[in-house]
């Protein structure tokens, strides 16, 4: 069983957003739109099917240097897990700072930035490819000698407090704001004014911005998002648009040494012949949301087979350690599909009703495979035939509703 603080914590995120949402809707504030929530937390199940594979490669790496070069045998005791949370913290702030000032290292961190909301489902908004461009900041740890299981733990943990600092509905908080991260500082960070941005990147602490001058206090209202928004809902999409764009600009920069200054300076930046350093604007009056309407009938399709996407992930979650390799490729491949497959009804895409049949056809198998041993078969095949059933009808009315709504509109 996966005992990932992360994966234990997924049904308090999705409490905590529902809490947030009657908040939210008693103070008037729109706060959520489906088609960006879903977004939000279809990037977070991209990261955590993808980090399956990938994260075992950085702890893999962390506990060879661990075994092999750390200086000290530190023990693993209430006093040195708060040492290295504090520590953790230090290494998480450069990483992140890095992330934002080297360009190689923005493809890793922009996808939880590209939301042009704020609310507690961006903070599931992560990226499938950060690891790459993160994970040795935390080599000084293993050096030093903290054990590889304590720096899961910690790591973990780390993430989760910054889970409830993306939200609009709390305010200033007093004398915490003074050392620790908040919802305030967190918004700041998440801004895409001139003056928010490349600010606050400490995770649990704030005083790492305050001591290395990266600190921003929030005063007005931020404009979420980034400078040049991705217009899309698309997950993989989103998680590839920057390194597209790198690949397009590296063909016009000549020489390998403007293309290294490309790579790891700021982004935004060019050699003088193409323009020179592009620096953020101020956000244009008539700036307005990315944003795509739908017929309700199919949002209410696509929330529908949300729950059974996040029951079945959260599942393999749980119990990837006992699956095997073609098990934890066939399921995560279905994971990945799915989460496309919606956002090609968000985004309209001619595509979407052929292949979200075979999909469909494709979940069936896969939870079958998963669930023979823990439902009576009979039982099994009765749900997943009138699921079949069910989404089949609804997608072939929506597909004749859409239909009639294209052909009005011409």
């Amino acid at each position: 069983m996966n005992l990932s603080p992360v994966v234990i914590a997924i049904p308090i995120y999705f409490l905590l957003m529902a809490i947030e949402m009657i908040v939210l809707r008693f103070q008037k504030h729109p706060g959520y739109r489906m088609n960006d929530a879903i977004t939000n937390i279809n990037c977070g199940v991209l990261s955590q099917v993808t980090g399956v594979f990938f994260k075992i490669i950085s702890i893999g790496i962390y506990t060879l240097i661990f075994e092999n070069f750390a200086v000290f045998q530190i023990p693993n005791n209430i006093w040195t897990f708060f040492l290295l949370f504090f520590l953790y913290d230090l290494c998480y702030y450069w990483a992140h700072r890095m992330s934002h000032e080297v360009n190689l290292f923005w493809g890793g961190h922009v996808v939880h930035h590209s939301s042009e909301e704020y609310n507690l489902s961006v903070a599931l908004r992560q990226s499938s490819t950060q690891t790459f461009w993160t994970f040795f900041f935390y080599f000084p740890l293993a050096i030093l000698g903290f054990d590889p299981v304590m720096l899961i733990l910690v790591s973990g943990l780390n993430l989760l407090y910054q889970f409830w600092i993306h939200t609009e509905v709390i305010g200033k908080m007093g004398f915490l704001e003074h050392f620790m991260n908040t919802p305030s500082h967190h918004r700041v960070h998440h801004g895409r004014n001139p003056k928010y941005i490349d600010k606050n990147h400490g995770g649990t602490f704030i005083i790492f911005d305050k001591w290395f001058g990266t600190f921003q206090e929030e005063e007005e209202t931020p404009t979420y998002g980034i400078t040049t928004p991705v217009k899309s809902w698309n997950p993989l999409w989103v998680n590839i648009a920057h390194y597209v764009t790198m690949k397009e600009e590296l063909k016009q920069i000549k020489g390998l040494r403007d293309k290294l200054n490309y790579l790891f300076n700021k982004p935004g930046w060019l050699p003088s012949y193409l323009g020179g350093y592009r620096a953020p604007k101020e956000v244009d009056s008539n700036y307005s949301k990315y944003d795509t309407v739908v017929p309700s009938t199919m949002n209410w399709y696509i929330f529908t087979q949300y729950i059974f996407l996040l029951l079945v992930t959260g599942f393999f979650l749980f119990q990837v350690n006992s699956l095997d390799l073609v098990a934890k490729v066939g399921v995560s491949v279905l994971i990945i599909w799915t989460t496309v497959s919606f956002s090609g009804i968000f985004e309209k895409r001619k595509w979407y009703f052929p292949q979200e049949y075979l999909r469909v056809l494709a979940f069936d198998f896969s939870v079958f495979y998963l669930f023979q041993g823990n439902i009576p078969q009979i039982v099994l095949l009765s749900i997943l035939g009138v699921y079949t059933f069910a989404s089949f009808l609804w997608l072939w009315k929506n597909h004749k509703l859409t239909s009639e709504i294209s052909s009005a509109s011409l």
